[in-house]
């Protein structure tokens, strides 16, 4: 039996006559950028998900930038940043020529360790991106508590946690901005790039949605010097078509990984841990074993497909050379990397297949 890593194909078929639709109202409108389409998505992605207000953007990475323009922060200021997540969550703040302190992480959940973070403040940090990974809140009380104690600002990346919820509050709503990403493979994917920008602050959400379009208010009257930052209509038409199903998309997701949790049984291995302040949204369900590449051969073999999420942590990237993290500065993320592999979790899997998967696992002997 083949079980695909991801298998995009699956939900697009299931979708292709109201995507394509849609695509084809939008075509004959002439709604490209931003427009009716794209106001619908933000409309409605705020009211399906409990948001004041969202702003959606050409990708998951502009909002990252835009939260890091409004936080205000520049050279000479450091942020804190977890070293293991997607490149992009750093690249905010390099963008705007902070630095980048890379924290280590909780072993449990793959999320910021909080001791870890109130060790690292200095004189220079101004900030912390808080990554919700993998769908799994991130303890947004303690995080919260330390950057009111040293009054930073909390941008959180919410690129793989769209409807998850820390104690009832969705994510994005407890910092000072939250962030985005609807690239094809995430939970809520569109057929390209695409992002969004919340916040409870009516004053930093007015500013991004000036400094979306140029910096401009009027049309040619630029106040600001802003971005080209716009949602194509496209991208709007196709997540309006796709939004409504999410919910039950992450009812499968979870479903998946309760299989997993009480199905897999493979001595050393490490499974997602459940958090009572908020569920996961499994974004991915990965797991950790000492013989992971082992591991990895052994599924091949039974034509299930894996992948390494995240092989390399920030700090050891070549980018981030110059700032001096040596082998070991950051042993968790380090061994999280080194031992990490995801398993197929995605809303088309049947139990079949995830019955397979979780054999496969408990027969690997090492």
């Amino acid at each position: 039996m083949k079980v695909p890593f991801l298998d995009l194909s699956l939900q697009h078929q299931a979708l292709r006559e109201q995507a394509l639709a849609a695509l084809a109202a939008t075509y004959d409108a002439t709604r490209f950028c931003l427009g009716k389409d794209v106001e619908t998505f933000e409309d409605n992605f705020s009211k399906t998900l409990g948001y004041p207000r969202t702003l959606g953007l050409n990708s998951g990475t502009s909002p990252l930038h835009l939260a890091a323009v409004l936080a205000g922060w520049g050279p000479g200021d450091e942020v804190i940043v977890p070293a293991f997540t997607f490149i992009s969550s750093a690249w905010g703040v390099s963008y705007v020529g902070a630095t980048p302190r890379f924290v280590d992480i909780d072993a449990k959940t793959f999320n910021l360790d909080p001791s870890a973070v109130a060790a690292a403040i200095t004189p220079r940090t101004k900030g912390i991106v808080i990554v919700h990974l993998f769908g799994q809140p991130a303890p947004m009380d303690e995080l919260l508590a330390i950057a009111r104690q040293h009054n930073l600002f909390v941008v959180e990346d919410c690129a793989q946690a769209v409807e998850a919820k820390y104690r009832g509050t969705p994510v994005g709503l407890l910092g000072d901005v939250g962030t985005f990403s609807f690239y094809p493979t995430k939970n809520l994917g569109g057929c390209g790039e695409g992002g969004a920008l919340v916040s409870k602050n009516n004053a930093l959400f007015d500013r991004a949605k000036l400094l979306r379009v140029h910096g401009m208010g009027r049309r040619y009257y630029h106040d600001h010097v802003g971005f080209n930052f716009r949602m194509d209509g496209f991208q709007g038409a196709l997540l309006n078509v796709k939004l409504p199903h999410l919910a039950a998309w992450t009812a499968r997701r979870q479903a998946i990984a309760a299989k997993y949790v009480a199905g897999i049984k493979l001595a050393e291995a490490i499974l997602p841990s459940v958090q009572d302040y908020g569920a996961s949204v499994f974004h991915q369900f990965t797991i950790r074993h000492p013989r992971r590449d082992a591991l990895r051969e052994h599924l091949a073999k039974h034509e299930i497909g894996t992948d390494l999420i995240y092989p390399v942590p920030l700090h050891r990237q070549a980018c981030y050379a110059s700032l001096g993290y040596p082998e070991g500065s950051l042993p968790v993320a380090e061994k999280a990397a080194a031992t990490c592999v995801s398993l197929p979790i995605f809303p088309e899997l049947a139990d079949a297949q995830v019955d397979h998967v979780i054999a496969a696992i408990n027969s690997f002997a090492g």
